[in-house]
């Protein structure tokens, strides 16, 4: 039988004491594609790939883990727009198919790639500010980094 033997925890107000994120606004700020931190750095080098690190604060990107959240967002989020809008459309008018495919694809297709970015923004700020995923500044003892 294998004994682990951690030394208790001290808390104190010292170790309690850790820098305060609000998560609605680094949520905006990663929206707008800036540091979730500090608001002026820019989060992404190219569309979907984030900055290695703030360019203003220094705070280290490369943690997040955003994988396929903010998609799964942007179908929701989307999905929740168009569906009542083009059943309102077909229930209440006639319109031909190939209008319906030419109006409703388009908008579908742009709506998607303009809200996929700032999703990622904000899923990366909610990250940030929960301090999930290597962005604590203190990581517990025993779990190994990914």
């Amino acid at each position: 039988m294998v004994t682990m033997s951690a030394a208790p925890k001290i808390w104190t107000r010292e170790t309690g004491l850790v820098e305060k994120r609000d998560v609605w606004a680094a949520m905006r700020r990663g929206f707008r594609g800036r540091c979730p931190r500090c608001g002026q750095g820019k989060l992404f080098r190219a569309f979907l790939k984030t900055a290695d690190n703030c360019a203003t604060c220094s705070l280290d990107f490369t943690p997040h883990r955003a994988d396929d959240l903010p998609a799964y967002l942007v179908i929701v989020i989307v999905g929740h727009i168009t569906v009542p809008a083009i059943l309102w459309i077909e229930t209440n008018y006639t319109t031909p198919g190939w209008l319906t495919f030419a109006a409703y694809l388009p908008f579908t297709l742009f709506a998607s790639l303009g809200l996929l970015q700032p999703v990622k923004g904000a899923v990366v700020g909610l990250q940030w500010a929960l301090r999930m995923h290597g962005f604590d500044d203190n990581p517990p003892d025993g779990i190994p980094p990914v």
